[in-house]
C-alpha cells in the first residue's frame, strides 16, 4: 500500500510539472519536464535500491515495510528536494520580492 502511494504521488508530481512548464512555455516543454522526471525517477530508484539492499535485512523490516518500499521511500524524499529546486523554487522567490 505504501508502494502504491508513492507511485501516486509521482504521478501526481509529473501531471503538476507538466501542466506548469506547458502553462509557461508550451506543450514541448511540458513533455520535456516530464521526461525529466521520469529520468530521475529511474535512476535515483537504482542507485536507492542499492543503498536499501545495503541498510536492511534481507526480509525487509516487516512483510509491509521490504527492500522496495525502503528504496521507494529514500527515493521520495530525494525526489522531493529535486521536484521543489526544479518546480516550486521559482514561485517561493515570486512570493519574497
Amino acid at each position: 500500500m505504501i508502494i502504491n502511494a508513492i507511485f501516486l504521488l509521482h504521478i501526481v508530481a509529473a501531471l503538476y510539472g507538466f501542466t506548469k512548464r506547458w502553462q509557461e512555455a508550451n506543450v514541448r516543454e511540458g513533455f520535456l519536464a516530464v521526461l525529466i522526471f521520469g529520468l530521475a525517477f529511474t535512476i535515483l530508484w537504482a542507485i536507492t535500491g542499492q543503498i536499501a539492499r545495503l541498510i536492511s535485512p534481507p526480509g525487509g523490516f516487516a512483510w509491509w515495510f521490504d527492500r522496495d518500499t525502503i528504496s521507494l521511500v529514500i527515493l521520495g524524499i530525494l525526489d522531493g528536494i529535486f521536484f521543489y529546486y526544479f518546480f516550486l523554487k521559482e514561485k517561493a522567490e515570486e512570493r519574497k520580492g
